[in-house]
């Protein structure tokens, strides 16, 4: 039961679904009108979360990878070294457009934290789906105040599942919301987007 509980929540509450969520949220609450909001969203979506999703599903057929959310360290660099290059042509192209603010900012801070766990993912596996978890709940919560407050308790569900599925310890799931956390507030506070 507790298996089944943990590969739900983990499949559930996973980067990619987290990832479509906040910019969906993000491009609604910051474009000029809905068209706007749909026509950054779709871009957003379609040059970072949709093209990595793909290369991991091909690849978990290809057996290349052990699974989609179930990877040894080892396996993982072509796909942060993909995510990074994905978030840098994102930035470029929301920067140079003139996307939302908020929705460019936030990339921004996913440029920077997939780089980071980039450099880490080289000696150490820590867990990106506490880190996007822990990442989407300070944004929501900077951009819509006290009324989202309660997503943070979708975190502990997401660090137990995780750790429950043996693939993190609880130092790995601890440094990846923690970091999350850190990049996201720092950003947002550089560039003046929230206070």
């Amino acid at each position: 039961m507790r298996e089944r509980l943990s590969r739900l929540t983990s499949g559930i509450l996973n980067p990619f679904l987290v990832s479509f969520i906040i910019i969906v949220l993000l491009a609604f609450k910051s474009a000029a009108s809905t068209i706007d909001a749909i026509k950054w969203a779709s871009i957003s979506i379609v040059l970072s979360v949709l093209p990595v999703f793909i290369i991991v599903i091909y690849l978990v057929r290809r057996k290349k990878l052990n699974g989609i959310f179930a990877n040894p360290r080892e396996q993982r660099h072509g796909i942060y070294i993909l995510a990074s290059v994905l978030g840098a042509t994102g930035c470029g192209v929301l920067w140079y457009f003139g996307a939302p603010e908020l929705l460019a900012v936030t990339f921004t801070a996913g440029l920077i934290a997939i780089v980071i766990f980039t450099t880490i993912n080289y000696f150490w596996k820590i867990s990106l789906h506490t880190a996007f978890m822990a990442a989407a709940v300070v944004v929501l919560i900077m951009v819509y105040g006290a009324a989202a407050a309660w997503t943070f308790l979708l975190l502990p569900p997401v660090a137990w599942a995780r750790m429950e599925l043996k693939q993190h310890s609880w130092a790995q799931v601890a440094t990846g919301a923690i970091l999350a956390v850190v990049i996201v507030v720092g950003v947002f506070r550089g560039f003046g987007v929230v206070g």
